[in-house]
């Protein structure tokens, strides 16, 4: 049936038989919040306390001065006639004082914690992206790069909400709460028991609609998060989705995902926006039996319970008092500043004034938990390992032996330190790639690559070719260590590859890929993403060399023309060209050409072909190759099928032999054995 069809892929939802996402360990997600925020800002914390702590003082001593008012200044005027105000005005003054004091405390608080706040998103956001860039390329395969944006947008944001507003407020209740009720019962213990049992229901409706909300913002967060990844895909397939007129097929995937966040989020906020009518009622009903006992008591017998009028006015304002405070326990929503529950505090407001409209602040902080459980995902993916410790340096030869050098030679060692001999020798950069027997899967139960064997000698210029899917691209993955193997051996110039350093193996190595990606800058600044310390000079000879000088030139402001949009307004040859650029300028000892030509014309191909041939000159290459014109000069060529080599020879031995290679070249079948 319809109502029982489980949505799947990229944004779907829990459905019947499938649990609800929900918070693991909240009490540690909060925990480990806190721990940021006092990690960095324990001083300013301290102070924030004392500002909340001298606020509530500020209030409650005003409050308590109403019986005192009422008793001791405006009855006894009363009953004698008197017109003297002088002390009237006088103990106002001195009210006034606590009330002064309690804004400048709101004040202060409010400051700080804009500085507390911001200042800890900073340091988080920073230390996300830092983390990041440690991950495996496999998190970022296998991860939607929208749902990843999520992380750094919108729990992020939930977590400003949090720090900001809801545990100063918690903190302010708190306080608050427990100085009323002690001020409460000091003015009468009867009363108080009435409060106490009013707030008991409220507490407990607040928790059933609290957890009640709560599982619905957490599915909230993962839908918010889907959403924004297919929005993410979208815009990025805009040319695929026009051309094959998918646009409405679009439109209903975002509607149903849409669909998706607008009942998860109806629910989390229907459960808590039932919540605060229903604790408003309670605190007036509360309210109303109070002035009634309370006015029975001080009518029929006040002096038994000593109790007076000025003692149950000031008892009525610390009771509504105390209702909006459990109330603010709960409630975010109104978006309440610091000044705000200060103003709050001062409780000369209108009794009439409606409670707060909906309780959200026990679900405000479940919502940031839920965005901080992915945050902390994030944070606890296990970033690259790299054991290596064979390091890349430049190298020159004195008196016979090969030593560091300081500065860039165009000649490359390999440094290696010997624990067991306590020695370091300096091995040339020469470019041998060896497999023997690589086995490898992206899943240790699906393997992708089965007992490959090759050999790519110093300065060979090594293919692979064969269908689509076939392992090419794999291969090269493998040897920058991008993934590691399950079992056999990559050597580079008789290294072990787990032994070398990772920064200084992939240094060794340049890359250029089929789809290149250019960076928001200037053309100069997208060449020198290879070397950042290269020079203006070195910069266009790296041009000149990938024949990208000529069209550069002819750019509006050449050398310094902004790229945008991955640079969308060069043509897919001319990218590829700064690309080649790019890879030239970092003066690689070893090239992986994936499919470099095969989205451009045949006139560009030659001139990007005249480009990666001088910078192919004395390098060992890997080239992917989809058009197998351009590997026929390759040193072998290597054909995959299904994860197996299945031949390798030079181009005249392949078609000779009249197999695999031969009916990809010709495109006429294979001779069998």
């Amino acid at each position: 049936m319809a109502d029982n069809k489980q949505i799947k892929g990229p944004g779907a939802r829990p459905g019947r038989g499938m649990p609800r996402p929900k918070i693991n360990n909240p009490g540690a997600l909060f925990k480990r919040i806190m721990g940021y925020v006092f990690k960095f800002y324990p001083i300013h914390m301290i102070t924030i306390l004392v500002c909340i702590i001298v606020s509530v003082f500020s209030s409650v001593q005003g409050t308590l001065f109403t019986r005192e008012l009422i008793d001791s200044y405006i009855q006894p005027m009363i009953d004698s006639g008197s017109k003297d105000f002088g002390p009237l005005f006088g103990a106002i003054k001195r009210v006034a004082c606590f009330y002064a004091l309690g804004v400048i405390a709101a004040y202060v608080q409010a400051k700080v914690m804009v500085y507390i706040n911001q200042g800890t998103l900073r340091r988080l956001r920073e230390e996300l992206f830092e983390h990041m860039e440690s991950l495996p390329i496999k998190y970022f395969d296998t991860n939607a790069h929208g749902d990843i944006m999520s992380v750094y947008t919108n729990d992020i944001d939930t977590l400003r909400q949090m720090i900001s507003q809801s545990i100063p407020q918690l903190l302010s209740s708190a306080i608050t709460i427990v100085s009323v009720l002690i001020s409460m019962f000091i003015l009468s213990i009867p009363l108080t028991i009435v409060i106490l049992i009013m707030v008991a229901v409220m507490l407990f409706c607040s928790a059933k609609a609290t957890s009640a909300s709560g599982k619905n913002f957490v599915a909230q967060q993962k839908n918010l998060g889907s959403l924004n990844g297919y929005i993410e895909e979208m815009m990025s397939g805009q040319k695929v989705i026009k051309v094959f007129n998918h646009e409405q097929e679009a439109i209903e995937r975002f509607d149903e995902l849409n669909q998706q966040l607008y009942e998860s989020a109806f629910k989390a906020n229907g459960f808590s926006g039932a919540l605060g009518p229903i604790n408003a009622q309670l605190g007036n009903t509360s309210y109303v039996l109070c002035a009634m006992i309370g006015g029975a008591i001080a009518i029929f017998d006040s002096s038994a319970l000593g109790i007076s009028v000025g003692a149950l006015a000031t008892f009525l304002i610390l009771n509504h008092e105390l209702n909006r405070e459990v109330n603010q326990v709960h409630d975010i929503e109104k978006g309440l500043t610091v000044g705000a529950l200060a103003s709050f505090l001062t409780f000369n407001k209108n009794f009439s004034m409606p409670i707060n409209q909906v309780s959200m602040q026990f679900n405000s902080i479940i919502m940031a938990l839920a965005g901080a459980e992915r945050i902390f995902r994030l944070l606890d993916e296990k970033p690259e390992t790299d054991e290596g410790y064979v390091l890349l340096v430049d190298a020159e030869e004195k008196d016979g032996q090969i030593v560091e050098a300081d500065h860039h030679t165009g000649h490359w060692a390999w440094k290696h330190y010997h624990k067991a001999t306590d020695t370091t020798t300096y091995q040339p950069m020469e470019g041998d790639v060896t497999f023997n027997g690589v086995d490898f899967g992206y899943t240790d139960e699906k393997m992708v690559l089965h007992d490959i064997v090759l050999h790519a000698k110093p300065g060979q210029k090594i293919a692979f070719v064969g269908s689509t899917g076939a392992g090419k691209t794999t291969i090269t993955n493998l040897i920058n260590r991008f993934y590691d193997i399950q079992d056999g051996k990559i050597r580079y110039d008789n290294i072990n590859i787990n032994k070398i350093k990772k920064a200084d193996l992939r240094r060794s190595l340049g890359i250029v890929l089929q789809d290149t990606h250019l960076f928001t800058g200037t053309v100069k600044e997208n060449i020198r993403y290879g070397k950042l310390d290269a020079t203006d000079e070195e910069v266009i000879a790296a041009a000149k060399l990938a024949n990208a000088h000529s069209f550069i030139k002819r750019l509006p402001d050449g050398y310094d023309t902004m790229l945008t949009g991955d640079g969308a307004n060069l043509s897919q040859g001319q990218r590829q060209l700064l690309a080649i650029a790019r890879a030239a300028i970092a003066d690689p000892p070893v090239l992986i050409l994936d499919e470099a030509t095969s989205s451009i014309d045949t006139r560009t191909e030659k001139i990007v072909q005249d480009g990666m041939d001088k910078l192919m000159k004395g390098r060992t290459t890997f080239v992917i190759a989809h058009r197998l014109s351009t590997v026929r000069n390759s040193d072998c060529i290597i054909v995959l099928e299904q994860g197996r080599i299945v031949e390798q020879g030079t181009h005249d031995e392949l078609i000779a032999k009249k197999q695999r290679y031969y009916q990809l070249y010709t495109g006429m079948k294979a001779e069998t054995a």
